[in-house]
């Protein structure tokens, strides 16, 4: 095999060529005026376009004064069935010490009866004024619970009646 050795031969560096600002500049270009004609707007226009702003304005003091009521009546409902939910656990709580102390009374007599009939009749009689008793609590849970949920309910009510007359009149 025959070898070929190959010599490269040096390149003549190419020598930079001296270039003005004039040959490669930008043409410069005036931004065209977009002047809008003089046009007089007729008074019909404006008084509408007048009336539409006050429109605007005044709706959006409705809908601010709406907005800031029902924030008020939302904390005071909320106020309220957070009371009246504490007040129901609290007659909740007063009603199980009652039953309680009521069974234990109960516990207490059965040990001192001296008769089996003794033990009847007290859990008898125990029996009929505990279910007087339970029916008496549970017609006061009721009518309490239902006091909470109309005075929670009622401002929304009240307020939603009186939003839909203000936006329908």
């Amino acid at each position: 095999m025959a070898e070929t050795i190959s010599t490269a031969t040096p390149k003549a560096k190419a020598k930079p060529v001296a270039v003005t600002d004039s040959a490669f500049e930008m043409p410069k270009f005036d931004m065209p005026k977009f002047e809008m004609p003089n046009v007089e707007m007729p008074a019909a226009f404006r008084e509408l376009a007048e009336k539409g702003i006050a429109q605007v304005k005044d709706n959006y003091e409705k809908i601010k004064s709406a907005a800031e009521q029902a924030t008020a009546v939302l904390e005071d409902t909320y106020s309220n069935a957070s009371k009246g939910s504490s007040d129901y656990g609290l007659k909740l709580i007063e009603t199980a010490r009652a039953n309680s102390n009521a069974a234990f009374d109960l516990f207490g007599q059965l040990l001192a009866a001296k008769s089996y009939a003794e033990v009847v009749e007290k859990t008898t009689g125990y029996m009929r004024t505990q279910f007087e008793t339970m029916t008496a609590q549970v017609k006061e849970l009721s009518e309490h619970a239902q006091k909470v949920a109309t005075k929670t309910v009622e401002p929304i009510k009240e307020t939603i009646t009186t939003t839909f007359n203000k936006a329908a009149a």
